[in-house]
């Protein structure tokens, strides 16, 4: 249930149900103000049942609605559509794929009209919807329970359906990718999705932008080692340049180094 909160405190929770978590330093430099005050914020927003704490952050409660699908859209938009035609350049025409729901997997999706003979699984409607109206592709979209946010589709009878099928590559997005190379998410269920996927392809593509790095939320999805491409716009992160190194992960970047 809502609480009295002030100004900084409903900013909080604002970020937090559109991106679906934040983390304590993060919201200190934003507000200008001291880590232990953002806690006590978060304290409070957890208390009144509003999101979950975790080490160094909050995110939404578990089953909790996120903002739209078009809103988070808008985020890294155009990191999002430079990682998005990345990957599709990686994409052979006649593959079996496999794409999870998230905006940068959506990005991605519409990237693909110059492609042919392409058959496409996804476990979102958006993304089905986009596919649909830009190339002549095979699509299906397995059963289950649509989250009325943003049209992912989650439960077992997505899961079994699944795991009828071998794909080629599968192209799937995280939440965050932390320094130890776990890839994780907010959602157990939506993470059991992209679980099956990257279980069921051939090839596993990560796609995420920079924001993502370095970053910790409370569902492992897998590991970076399970990974053969990671597509993003930028890796600042030193550890996740090690990683893919020492881990054989390809680390495609979308953004030209500077010279």
């Amino acid at each position: 249930m809502a609480g009295p909160f002030n100004a900084r405190q409903k900013a909080i929770l604002s970020q937090i149900r559109q991106e679906g978590r934040v983390l304590v330093e993060d919201l200190a430099a934003a507000f200008g103000t001291t880590p232990q005050t953002i806690r006590r914020d978060l304290r409070l927003l957890e208390e009144t049942g509003e999101v979950m704490r975790f080490h160094g952050g909050a995110s939404l409660l578990p089953g909790t609605e996120y903002t739209s699908f078009e809103i988070r859209r808008t985020i890294q938009a155009e990191a999002k559509e430079r990682i998005g035609r990345a990957v599709a350049a990686r994409i052979p025409d006649n593959t079996m794929l496999m794409i999870n729901g998230g905006t940068t997997t959506a990005a991605f999706a519409r990237a693909l009209a110059t492609r042919t003979g392409l058959r496409i699984i996804t476990d979102n409607l958006e993304i089905a919807n986009d596919l649909r109206s830009i190339g002549n592709f095979d699509i299906m979209v397995p059963g289950g329970t649509v989250r009325r946010s943003d049209g992912t589709v989650t439960g077992v009878a997505a899961l079994e359906f699944l795991r009828g099928f071998r794909a080629d590559i599968a192209v799937i997005g995280a939440a965050a990718v932390d320094s130890d190379g776990a890839l994780l998410d907010f959602d157990l269920a939506e993470a059991a999705v992209a679980r099956a996927m990257m279980d069921c392809a051939k090839h596993v593509i990560l796609a995420v932008d920079s924001t993502k790095f370095d970053r910790s939320a409370p569902v492992v999805v897998g590991w970076l080692r399970q990974v053969n491409t990671l597509v993003t716009d930028r890796c600042r992160s030193e550890r996740i340049r090690a990683l893919c190194e020492a881990q054989d992960v390809e680390l495609v970047e979308s953004d030209p180094v500077p010279a």
